[in-house]
Formats: structure tokens, sequence, C-alpha cells
């Protein structure tokens, strides 16, 4: 049987603990949940299966029960509201650190980790709440494919994404990469509490700088190429002639790679 506690330190503000869930609704839900409870912030909500696990803009995450790792964590960041926007680049930087030994991936805007050939191995859903121009509340929630091989994917699935196991060849230790996101996660609040931008290591690691892309604002969508990072964490994309920075919006398609929705 896991030990999911093994992740856990009580020296750190995230990951002090970790609550595990054979299955529940939503991580993201229960860590909100928890933040209103003694000892519930930074507390670590982990479930084997969510039965209304969601991504971004209310689409459904689906993971399989046992393979793969899908975590929440409730936190008060100390953080001004024009700052809020680097919590997200923070935590894709701190999955990236867990995944390191597994895997190098790559970083593409606003919060999708990926392999070298674009296939998505794991997405972030950060949840806030500002209050008085400071952020009042944050919820975190990160899923990586770790053990979900793409040949037990269903075909949709495997046509755009893979998991750490398939480019580590070998199967992981989830609580080892719990306890190692964790601690990461743990170091870039801190920094980011600290007034350290982690802007410059997300541009770093990008994967759309110099591919042409679709990004959809909404109700619109901009074709153009992307030039890279902006120093608030914006995509900087050239669209017919014009030089944009967009604080906001999601890569739909990307030309000369995989379709990705």
């Amino acid at each position: 049987m896991i030990d999911w506690s093994e992740a856990a330190d009580e020296r750190r503000r995230v990951g002090h603990h970790v609550e595990v869930h054979a299955q529940v609704g939503s991580t993201n839900d229960r860590a909100a949940e928890a933040l209103s409870e003694p000892d519930g912030e930074g507390r670590a909500i982990v479930a084997e299966l969510q039965t209304a696990g969601r991504g971004r803009r209310g689409r459904q995450w689906d993971s399989p029960a046992g393979l793969n790792l899908t975590l929440s964590v409730g936190l008060r960041p100390r953080l001004a509201a024009e700052r809020a926007g680097l919590l997200g680049i923070a935590t894709a930087l701190a999955v990236r650190t867990a995944c390191a030994p597994a895997a190098r991936l790559a970083l593409k805007w606003p919060n999708d980790l990926v392999a070298d050939d674009g296939r998505k191995v794991a997405g972030l859903l950060l949840e806030t709440a500002l209050l008085g121009g400071a952020m009042a509340q944050a919820v975190i929630g990160v899923g990586i494919n770790v053990n979900w091989r793409r040949s037990a994917m269903p075909e949709p699935i495997a046509a755009v994404a893979t998991s750490l196991a398939d480019l580590a060849g070998h199967d992981l230790d989830r609580v080892a990469l719990l306890g190692r996101l964790l601690a990461a996660l743990d170091d870039e609040i801190a920094a980011l509490e600290r007034g350290l931008s982690p802007v410059d290591r997300f541009a770093a690691a990008s994967w759309l700088d110099g591919r042409e892309v679709s990004v959809s604002l909404g109700e619109r969508e901009l074709d153009g190429l992307v030039e890279g990072i902006g120093a608030d964490g914006s995509l900087l994309l050239l669209s017919d002639g014009v030089h944009l920075a967009l604080s906001a919006g999601e890569v739909r398609r990307v030309r000369g790679t995989l379709a990705r929705a």
C-alpha cells in the first residue's frame, strides 16, 4: 500500500501534511475547503480518482486511478494583485523541477508542461481570489501523467499526450515525485513572496518561441509568431505585423506540430 505521508514535511509551509482520497469530486474544491480548517493552508490534497476533476476553462480532466499524480494545495500567498499571474509560472517551474529526474520538460504558455514533440505531460489549474489589491487565496491544482502509458490511453488523448514513464522508459515512484514537487513549490512560493521573479527561468524553458500559433482570446483567435515571454509573464506575439503582449489566452494550435486542444 502506498504511504503518501512520506512526501510530507512538517517543516514546510507547502506540503506539511498530505491528505489522501481514493476518490474525490475535485482536489481543487477540497483544497479550498481545507483553507478554512486548522493547518489547512499548504495541505496537499491527493486523489487517486477525481469524479469531477476539471482543467482550464471548465474542461474535464481525465485520469485513471492508481497511475498518475493529481493534487491541489490551498494557500494565502503574500502577493500583490499585480503579481498574481506569476503564481502559475512559479508552479510550472516547480513541476518541471520535480519531473527533471525522469524527463526534461518544456513549458507551454500559459501553464502546460510538454515533451520535446509537444505532447502534454502535465497541466495546472489555478483558482485565485483577490481582495483590496492583494491575493486573498489561491488554490493550485496539478495533474501529471506519471505511469499512464500512451499505449493504454484512449486514442484522442494518446494523440496529444504522453507520460513520464514513456519518456523515462520505466515506471516512477509517485510518492517520491510528490515529495520533490511539494519541496520545489514551497521554494518557488517563498521566492515569489520575497519579490523574486521566475519569468526569466520560464522564458528559458519556453517551448513556443519561434513557432506559428493560434491563440484563443475567448470570442476571437489571433494567429502569429511567438517572439518570447515578456517580463510580466505575457506571451509576446507578432500578429499581422503588430507586436502584442498577451496577458491571458490559450494556445489552441501550433503549426507544424501535433494538433492540440
